[in-house]
């Protein structure tokens, strides 16, 4: 064995030369070969072959020093580097290689593009550290339970108002559903849900963090209290009557499939808008209808069991009735009340002392009792009392008038009771 030889082989390489030798000297069979090597009977004799035709040099790998076959020319690296830093700048080379392909007709590996990147010093290995934890097991069924929260990303890059990514998750099959809006709060949360419910149906449960737009954080009363109940935010008012169960998470690692979808959108999502150089939340909601599809049939998954328990619409529900912010407000016997620093006057009779106001998703307003929709109009100031009494519901109480030939009219009111024998009186002359 010449020191050359040496040099180019691994480790690996000369154990195997020294079981081989062993072998060949007979010390080994090759069944204790193959046993020592954990390597196949077919492979010990291929190597015993081998090394008994060439020498030590038979040990090594056929293709050691030879290039691939299936190499790429260096002008295809080079423009594949110039493209990268070019137009696909901070893309990850999984991503990277996929829009390579579709478009710009390069077919590479992720692999082969990473280590080009590493070597060119356009990416760096980065190894992950990771906190050992329970993993909570999948819900079985499509439909059992969603995860649902709101990003808040640069989204677009600068190139418009900053937006939030309102997202959902299946448990059981990580298909997801998502809509941008300008803002996180109870409204695009009641828009983005109507929007899944007319695509998947309602689900079960929802799993939410604790957020004030998704868990009360007013005070319970006493009358809370004594009867059990907790303050509920408009959002989870508005489940309740749908019948969706609400769980809350007491930390953000307890919802990961949601968490770690917004780690694969903001790479891959803003990267997708950035090449199309979308601009506004119009455009980036109408791309997500095409690119959510693309989403689910790559990364979802099938459910552990078949079945789909999301629940059709009942025909009797008005959504908007629902999905809407509901405040009580009491009506003063002028018939007005006052909502967001502003008068309203009911045009009709209300026998009620309170009303409910209806601030719904498309911006209407509705003031509805013992849900009838009532009129109304919008005053500047309270109007005057005499106004205002044609328009009371309450009746006015009947009030007795006695006739002129009455007794009790007979005699003066201060002198009515002076009399000893008033009664006797009173009967004489009644009688």
């Amino acid at each position: 064995m010449t020191g050359e030889d040496i040099i180019t082989m691994s480790q690996r390489e000369l154990k195997r030369l020294h079981v081989i030798k062993k072998v060949l000297d007979e010390v080994l069979s090759q069944v204790e070969a193959s046993e020592i090597l954990l390597l196949s009977s077919r492979q010990i004799r291929r190597m015993v072959r081998r090394v008994r035709e060439e020498g030590d040099k038979g040990i090594r790998h056929g293709l050691r020093g030879k290039k691939s076959a299936n190499r790429l020319p260096k002008k295809v690296k080079d423009k594949v580097i110039k493209l990268y830093r070019g137009k696909y700048e901070g893309f990850g080379p999984t991503l990277a290689s996929e829009k390579l392909l579709d478009l710009e007709g390069i077919n590479i590996s992720k692999e082969t593009l990473r280590n080009w990147l590493i070597e060119s010093g356009d990416w760096k290995k980065v190894r992950k550290s990771r906190t050992h934890r329970q993993w909570r097991e999948r819900k079985h069924y499509f439909g059992e339970m969603v995860q649902m929260d709101g990003s808040h990303h640069d989204w677009l890059e600068g190139r418009g108002s900053e937006l939030v990514l309102m997202a959902y998750i299946d448990d059981a099959t990580n298909r997801i559903f998502a809509r941008f809006y300008d803002y996180e709060g109870t409204t695009p949360a009641m828009e983005s849900f109507k929007h899944y419910i007319k695509g998947y149906g309602i689900p079960m449960s929802i799993y939410l963090d604790r957020h004030s737009t998704y868990k009360s954080t007013g005070k319970p009363t006493i009358e809370d209290e004594l009867s059990n109940k907790m303050p509920k935010s408009q959002f989870e008012r508005a489940l309740e009557e749908l019948g969706v169960r609400v769980i809350h998470a007491y930390s953000p690692q307890a919802k990961g499939r949601i968490e770690r979808l917004f780690k694969t959108l903001q790479d891959r999502l803003v990267k997708e808008m950035r090449l199309l150089g979308i601009k506004t939340k119009e455009e980036a909601n109408e791309f997500l209808k095409h690119y959510l599809q693309g989403h689910n049939e790559r990364f979802s998954i099938n459910p552990a069991k078949e079945g789909d328990l999301h629940r059709a619409i009942p025909k009797d529900v008005d959504m908007d009735n629902i999905l809407c912010i509901k405040t009580k407000r009491t009506l003063r016997n002028d018939f007005t009340i006052s909502h967001d620093g502003n008068l309203y006057q009911i045009t009709e009779r209300v026998h009620g002392k309170e009303v409910m106001v209806e601030e719904r998703i498309d911006g209407s307003m509705h003031i509805t009792y013992d849900n009838r929709r009532l009129k109304f109009k919008e005053i500047s100031s309270r109007p005057f009392i005499d106004k205002v009494t044609e328009l009371k519901a309450i009746k006015s109480k009947k009030v007795y008038i006695p006739p002129k030939d009455h007794p009790w009219k007979k005699y003066p009111v201060i002198n009515r009771y002076r009399h000893k024998d008033m009664r006797e009186i009173l009967l004489t002359e009644t009688s």
